[in-house]
């Protein structure tokens, strides 16, 4: 049996995988999903100003560690710098790297750079008018119209209406934190990429320039949106199922 770890996106929790966790656990797979530092989850003080991506990285590692052996670690979004990260650090202890719908990027860049060099994102509005910035800086609140449009363009109303109750504030440090990896650690780790064909917040055009700059073992495809652990989860958990 194979061993999970599940790392969400921005402004999203825990909460995300509870529809895709059963299927996991009910095959007889070890599964936890990461509470990312920040994400306002119970028990967790940190402040946001002091969240970055070397924050999330030390606590999926930290996670990762629990296992005895090698793991599959599931990056959503914003999660897959966090999963990049992690490999550099853990490559003996991860099996495999699978990004989903996430952020795959070459060693030096960040979220920030990537997505204000694409004119999509930006004629989209996503720099300026889908968040709204904290007057320290330290972090982002989207707005609920974007949210619905970029996230669940695909979830039924039901379900946008129970996750807009459930995102949170996003640190701004983890989006302009830098990839730091090596072919040597980072690109011994088998990859696999499950694009979502309908995506309105990862456009599937970056989503193939990703896997083509980094090329991956697998490509799977999803007709979803961003977000297949609410409006797709047994396709979401039939691909993972299928890595192991």
């Amino acid at each position: 049996m194979a061993n999970f770890v599940l790392v969400h996106g921005v402004a999203h929790g825990t909460w995300c995988w509870s529809r895709v966790l059963p299927m996991l656990r009910a095959k007889g797979h070890e599964v936890v999903a990461v509470d990312l530092p920040g994400n306002g989850s119970v028990g967790d003080c940190t402040p946001l100003d002091q969240v970055d991506l070397g924050c999330y990285v030390h606590h999926v590692c930290s996670l990762r560690d629990q296992f005895e052996s090698p793991v599959v670690l599931v990056g959503h979004s914003l999660g897959g710098l966090t999963i990049s990260q992690a490999g550099e650090l853990r490559p003996d202890k991860i099996s495999t790297l699978v990004y989903l719908s996430a952020l795959l990027l070459q060693p030096g860049e960040a979220f920030r750079s990537v997505m204000s060099d694409d004119p999509k994102w930006i004629r989209q509005g996503l720099e300026r008018d889908s968040w709204t910035i904290s007057d320290d800086l330290a972090y982002v609140t989207f707005h609920v119209d974007m949210a619905r449009h970029c996230f669940y363009n695909d979830c039924s109303p039901e379900d946008v209406d129970w996750a807009l109750g459930l995102l949170v504030p996003q640190p701004t440090g983890p989006l302009m934190g830098h990839l730091e990896i090596t072919k040597a650690n980072f690109g011994r780790i088998p990859r696999v990429y499950i694009e979502c064909l309908q995506d309105q917040a990862v456009l599937p055009e970056m989503q193939k320039a990703m896997y083509a700059a980094m090329p991956c073992e697998q490509v799977l495809s999803l007709h979803t949106g961003h977000s297949p652990f609410l409006s797709n989860p047994r396709g979401l958990g039939n691909d993972l199922l299928s890595l192991v």
